[in-house]
């Protein structure tokens, strides 16, 4: 089970990473100069709403969101780990999906954070990145 310190950690010591907290819901992200890639995401009323529109409800636990590289690949994921990973209708066109903190090893989510991170990070950055732990 990972934790959100575990996130935190993961998140900022990646290069050019620093933390905000989001003014409406006080919840912590983490983003570079071109957007954010994660943050904690907890459910709004449109989202239980919609959720229960569904016959789904909004899962126990710490929820993050991450940024994938595509809808494609956000379908693959979810496909592949739907018991750590799920959408909701907010997110629907959008290359991203929700992480339960819960399920989730802290191994995977330093693979799911680092992955999100490489879509936002500098071309020239997340390349020296890869480089250097021998990913490229």
């Amino acid at each position: 089970m990972a934790t959100i310190d575990d996130l935190r950690e993961i998140a900022l010591a990646l290069p050019g990473v620093h933390e905000v907290i989001d003014g409406h819901t006080g919840d912590a992200a983490w983003r570079v100069k071109s957007g954010m890639f994660t943050g904690l995401r907890g459910p709004r009323q449109t989202d239980l709403r919609q959720l229960e529109d569904l016959g789904r409800e909004w899962p126990a636990g710490v929820v993050i969101g991450v940024r994938t590289a595509s809808l494609e690949e956000k379908e693959a994921l979810l496909a592949a780990e739907p018991d750590a990973l799920f959408t909701i209708p907010h997110f629907d066109g959008y290359p991203g999906l929700l992480v339960r903190l819960d399920v989730i090893d802290r191994e995977r989510l330093a693979e799911l954070v680092t992955d999100a991170w490489l879509t936002r990070a500098p071309v020239r950055v997340a390349k020296e990145w890869l480089a250097e732990h021998g990913l490229e």
